[in-house]
């Protein structure tokens, strides 16, 4: 199969034979697009998380505590908030596709190189370099997704994208953390190495030559960082979203401790999670198509009930469990705001959309944080509900903020609401 011919904005062209054609050719590309970039998503999703269930073995194999090993997770997440900024603004110019093989191949490179640390700095250093294509393959795979789907669909498209991420919850990490448990640690690594290698081909044979925007540069991209709609826009990523790892990062010892549940059993339960982030996902993004600002004030206030209810959901093993699919489904607030950054960021598309990302691992550290320290000052550990709460309230007023500023200081969109 032979790669996809070059195609051209279509934007700039008025109705006619050629536009016509051009849109039946991007929506022959979509799925194979959406292929192409899900797997991409899917090597990133189980590069991230495998390595929590893996502590144990890297602590044991590299001779660090448990606690110590734990800082490769951060090493990853701060190449992700560095990553997808700078990435993102020095690549403005470069073709779509290009862009993400070159993302793809460095995430790929990453994991394989991770699986050759000799000690603990090095694989800490790997995975921070692992880290870094993150946020911008997520960024430059929606907007190629948005820009080959229906005007109406665009948040749809990014579901699908996006659906990689929340499927290797399910599928990949725990086949990666039982080749970890079984052959190695350094094994999950290779496996992630080979998916991400496996959608570089996916991604040159599928994905069409989209250019990047035209005059696009690193000063135009820069000039997102301007608009106060995007600093609103990813601070209810930052501090709404942050609710979920919260509540998450604790959810082992909370399950065992507070619900009664085994250890056996903590497999099921994680599987249940994984299961509401994928219904969560394909479920946001069609809402988000049908109204983008309703849905994000909805599922705000969705994460708030959510995540108060599992301080009294966590004494009961079946309510506890029901509680964590619960829990999954909030990702679904996700699709809608990449969307609504790609919406008020102007020209600036590629870093405000790969920003998103820089978001929600700011969320992931902020939460996982304010969750220990209600836990350590003694609150229990469903007190991590109540944290969760008090983050998606604060991302309600964050929202309302911004539809102020919508309303108040900017022209009214002529947009859908």
């Amino acid at each position: 199969m032979s790669s996809a011919p070059p195609l051209s904005n279509a934007s700039t062209l008025s109705p006619s034979p050629v536009s016509q054609a051009l849109a039946e050719r991007r929506a022959r590309a979509f799925w194979p697009s959406v292929i192409a970039l899900g797997v991409g998503g899917f090597a990133i999703g189980t590069g991230e998380f495998v390595i929590m269930g893996l502590l144990p073995e890297v602590a044991r194999d590299l001779g660090v505590s448990i606690p110590q090993a734990g800082h490769v997770i951060s090493a990853y997440a701060l190449g992700v908030v560095l990553g997808a900024p700078v990435l993102a603004v020095l690549a403005a110019g470069w073709p779509r596709r290009a862009l993400l093989l070159v993302l793809m191949a460095l995430f790929a490179l990453g994991n394989f190189a991770s699986a050759l640390a000799p000690g603990y700095l090095s694989l800490n250093l790997l995975r921070f370099v692992a880290g870094l294509p993150h946020g911008t393959y997520f960024g430059v795979a929606a907007l190629v997704a948005a820009s080959l789907a229906p005007p109406d669909r665009r948040a749809s498209a990014v579901g699908l994208v996006m659906s990689g991420l929340t499927s290797a919850t399910l599928v990949g990490v725990p086949i990666a953390a039982w080749l970890g448990q079984h052959i190695g640690w350094r094994a999950a690594f290779v496996l992630v190495g080979a998916i991400a290698t496996l959608a570089c081909v996916l991604i040159r044979r599928g994905v069409p030559d989209l250019p990047a925007a035209g005059n696009a540069s690193p000063l135009r991209e820069l000039g997102a960082l301007a608009r106060p709609q995007v600093w609103l826009t990813l601070g209810i990523g930052a501090i709404g979203f942050g609710g979920m790892f919260a509540v998450f990062s604790y959810i082992k010892p909370t399950l065992i401790e507070v619900a009664g549940l085994s250890i056996d059993a903590m497999p099921l339960a994680l599987a249940l999670f994984g299961i509401g982030m994928v219904a969560g996902n394909l479920l946001g993004s069609r809402l988000a198509d049908k109204s983008l600002k309703g849905t994000i004030a909805a599922l705000l206030v969705w994460n708030a009930v959510v995540l108060g209810s599992f301080a009294f959901m966590a004494g009961h093993a079946v309510m506890a469990s029901i509680s964590v699919f619960l829990i999954g489904t909030i990702v679904a607030i996700a699709p809608a705001l990449q969307i609504r950054l790609m919406d008020v960021a102007g020209e600036a598309q590629t870093l405000s959309a790969a920003l998103n990302h820089s978001a929600f691992n700011i969320a992931n550290a902020l939460g996982a944080w304010l969750g220990g320290v209600a836990i350590a000052a003694g609150l229990g550990w469903t007190s991590t509900g109540w944290v969760g709460t008090l983050l998606a309230l604060g991302g309600m007023v964050v929202f309302a903020v911004s539809i102020w500023w919508d309303r108040r200081v900017e022209r009214p969109s002529a947009g859908r609401a």
